[in-house]
């Protein structure tokens, strides 16, 4: 199907073995990377870039990377972090062990001294996931940028925040910054400018990259944001109680001394490890995570995130730099499979499907603002099959479109004069009919699978098999993209797509992405504009994990 191509060695620190393998040399060691016969690159899988620490400080920074003697063969595809069993249904042919913290290099076949960086990180909710859950082969055969992708660790691994020494908390986050200090010292010698990064992430992973922007620890480690459907403002992207979170899911394993913070962290430090995959984390009413990044608690030593990122957003203490931001218009697609079981509820008690970053002062107050935001989407109507675009539309916008306007907005008015603003709308053929309607949307994260090669939830649409519109959909898109990926600025003088310039006030103007791409006015203002004042009336600041009480002693 494919016809071998002659290929040209990497120059000065990376070496021809022979016409299908490449060597680099690292100061762990050599590795050996081999050419993808199928798209004409050159691949290296499964390096070690930090090692996961284990048994009772396994919640700890990671460690340094090991070394070896020998050339490392980096083939290995599968490696991936501790996560719920129900993952290999996606992936049948994988290895879960807690040594995982490995990347993947992307290289073109022509590749020359200095080329553009990008590093993907993955979705997943903070809970699954691994790093090539996609693939940016496409993106890397134009011979314009080296891709990196990389595993973190995740769910309580990753993210359990107790404010201790041994469980300080953000593990998976600081896991990220090892991995962007391990490219900026080794990704020349496989022909990459450390100085020319771009980080770019999907779902869970766009609303990490989110907070990279604006965390001090990784400042200084790349200088572009892509950033596709989840954001920091999210009340998925930053716990709000980690303690609050602890003590809930310790007590889903069936612990119960959960008050005294001695006795919790040690319990988590002795669980085996494989209880720990058996909870449904996923089906919370309220669109937040029990494991997500935290705000920690000064222990002395370096931290991922010391404030709220709307803090820090509105103060504009963080680097402004270009991004491109946006999301599906109907994100909340993915949370149809709970139709049938929430929809009840939701007429029943509105109040528990109100987001978690919201509080009030008492009962009756919060009553009466969830009637009014339940009136915004519903009218004088029930949740149900005659208003599931209506169900759509809330999730749509509490879990994705409202937090990513929220930090536009918060940008534009600390100075961020860099922004892509986009709603991406295009629908595929395959795409099902959302149950009760015969309407097709585009679902959570579509934009960044139509960059990308695919993804484990999307395997029937190959390359080969896609309608001509979207084949010419997405050479558009991979060319926007790596103009982005490769300058800083989505345009190009050569393109034929129009001009996209910056987003400013009112969040316009914006790139309306379906079949042609559309620049367009102010974008979803009356909804934004509707959550504007909720959240400013209503908005529950995340909190680190207060210092704990001395420890008793006995007499």
């Amino acid at each position: 199907m494919y016809w071998l191509v002659i290929f040209s060695c990497l120059i000065f620190s990376v070496t021809c073995d022979d016409p299908e393998s490449l060597t680099v040399h690292l100061n762990q060691g050599i590795v050996r990377g081999y050419r993808d016969l199928n798209d004409g690159i050159f691949a290296f899988y499964g390096i070690p870039y930090a090692k996961a620490p284990t048994g009772p400080d396994k919640y700890k920074a990671p460690l340094s990377p090991p070394v070896w003697s020998e050339p490392f063969d980096a083939v290995e595809k599968n490696i991936i972090c501790p996560q719920p069993d129900f993952i290999k249904q996606y992936s049948k042919n994988v290895n879960i062990r807690e040594d995982c913290l490995v990347a993947n290099i992307y290289v073109p076949e022509k590749s020359n001294k200095n080329l553009p960086v990008v590093v993907y990180v993955h979705g997943g909710a903070y809970l699954m996931g691994w790093g090539n859950v996609s693939t940016p082969k496409k993106l890397v055969k134009s011979n314009k940028v080296i891709v990196v992708t990389f595993n973190y660790r995740l769910g309580p691994y990753g993210f359990l925040c107790l404010g201790t020494k041994d469980i300080p908390g953000n593990a998976g986050m600081k896991d990220q910054v090892a991995l962007l200090r391990w490219v900026k010292k080794n990704i020349a010698e496989f022909g990459g400018n450390p100085d020319e990064v771009t980080i770019a992430g999907y779902s869970a992973g766009s609303s990490a990259v989110d907070l990279l922007m604006i965390s001090k620890m990784a400042q200084g480690l790349f200088k572009r944001v892509i950033a596709e459907s989840g954001a920091n403002t999210a009340a998925f992207s930053v716990q709000r109680d980690p303690i609050e979170n602890a003590k809930e899911f310790a007590k889903m394993l069936n612990f119960d001394n959960v008050d005294d913070v001695y006795a919790l962290e040690s319990f988590y430090k002795t669980v085996p490890n494989e209880e720990f995959l058996t909870p449904d984390l996923l089906q919370r009413p309220d669109s937040a995570l029990i494991f997500s990044p935290c705000v920690e608690r000064d222990l002395g030593e370096e931290r991922f995130l010391d404030d709220d990122p709307v803090n820090i957003l509105k103060s504009g203490n963080y680097e402004k730099m270009p991004m491109l931001y946006g999301f599906s218009e109907m994100e909340g697609i993915f949370r149809m499979p709970q139709f049938d079981s929430w929809k009840d509820r939701m007429n029943e008690k509105f109040t528990d499907f109100l987001p978690a970053n919201l509080q009030f002062k008492d009962e009756i107050e919060k009553e009466r603002v969830a009637n009014e935001i339940k009136n915004f989407y519903f009218g004088n109507k029930s949740v149900g099959i005659d208003t599931v675009l209506s169900y759509i539309d809330y999730f749509s916008d509490v879990m994705f479109i409202y937090p990513t306007l929220r930090s536009v907005n918060l940008q534009v008015g600390s100075g961020n004069n860099k922004i892509f603003l986009y709603e991406y709308s295009f629908v595929r053929n395959h795409t099902p009919l959302i149950p009760h309607t015969n309407i097709r949307g585009a679902s959570h994260c579509e934009l960044a699978f139509a960059v990308l090669d695919g993804s484990w939830t999307d395997t029937a649409d190959s390359e080969d098999s896609q309608s001509e519109d979207f084949k010419e959909l997405r050479a558009n898109l991979r060319t926007i993209w790596l103009n982005f990926m490769t300058t800083g600025n989505p345009n190009h003088a050569d393109s034929k797509v129009p001009t996209w310039p910056p987003v400013d006030s009112d969040w316009s103007p914006h790139m309306s992405i379906n079949k042609s791409l559309e620049l367009k006015g102010s974008l979803l203002k009356k909804r934004a504009v509707f959550w504007e004042g909720i959240y400013d009336k209503y908005y529950r600041v995340p909190v680190a994990p207060p210092a704990p009480p001395p420890k008793k002693t006995e007499l």
